[in-house]
């Protein structure tokens, strides 16, 4: 096992897809614990489609798409928060718009770009082997950005998350503090494009605080459980894909996926 570990970390692919198993994890299982707890799940995933359009705009700009993707996934997000907050039309009906509008942008932008799209399957289904260099030191600054925001305004994200009512009436600007919140979760889905891919975004938001809720009641202990759980997994689910020959992404969201059904079924013997 160790000889094939450093097998691995000889080439520079894999130590930049092992360091990108690590910021991912710590993106998701901070903005994911928000994500799971307010029950906005939906509205990573529209978010996280939505990007799609900043990926195609990329493409035909010859920019890079993840340094695109960060504005359009932002504009995603207040313009879900916005739509849903200051108009008639519901929060998932303004998530199905944004997200069906920004996927044919996607489309068409990379339609009309006159060369071909190499690394576009990555983008859509995840390929955490293909990750450069300058992707990581983008997803390190939104880490740390991340970071920053929770460290800043953890008690109001606390009290938004668990009762936004209550935060209102004490005084809370819980409009601003909830565009922020997605404007944290459309940071995470950057982050987590080039591992998992667009499709499956919301496994990686998800599953590690699913699994870590079940076993910690406080919430920094919740953080913290679904950090570790994410970096066990994806490493795990790395190196097993490139044993196995088996897409990256898909892998990944598999154990994690297998590892939910294991721990949800030691947890019910226990009780």
């Amino acid at each position: 096992m160790e000889s094939a570990m450093f097998e691995l970390l000889q080439y520079d692919f894999m130590q930049n897809a092992f360091v990108a198993a690590v910021l991912v994890s710590i993106a998701c299982g901070i903005v994911g614990t928000y994500v799971v707890t307010k029950k906005i799940v939906f509205i990573s995933g529209g978010i996280s489609h939505t990007a799609f359009g900043g990926i195609g705009l990329g493409y035909l700009l010859g920019i890079s798409p993840i340094l695109v993707a960060i504005p359009f996934s932002l504009l995603a997000a207040i313009g879900i928060g916005v739509i849903s907050r200051r108009t008639v039309v519901s929060e998932d009906t303004a998530i199905g718009i944004l997200w069906t509008v920004g996927m044919a942008l996607g489309i068409i932008f990379i339609n009309l770009n006159p060369g071909y799209a190499p690394d576009l399957f990555s983008y859509l289904f995840g390929n955490i082997l293909t990750v450069p260099r300058s992707d990581l030191f983008i997803m390190l600054v939104l880490d740390i950005v991340i970071l920053a925001c929770v460290l800043l305004f953890y008690r109001e994200f606390y009290a938004l998350s668990f009762d936004e009512e209550f935060a209102t009436v004490i005084g809370m600007p819980t409009r601003l503090l909830y565009l922020l919140l997605l404007c944290l979760v459309a940071l995470s889905v950057v982050v987590l494009i080039r591992v998992v891919g667009i499709i499956l975004v919301i496994a990686l938001l998800t599953i590690p605080v699913a699994i870590a809720r079940q076993y910690v009641s406080s919430f920094k202990a919740m953080m913290t459980l679904s950090v570790v759980t994410g970096t066990v997994m994806t490493v795990s689910g790395l190196t097993v894909s490139y044993f196995l020959d088996l897409a990256s992404g898909a892998t990944i969201v598999i154990l994690l996926g297998a590892a939910f059904g294991v721990t949800s079924l030691l947890k019910r013997r226990r009780v």
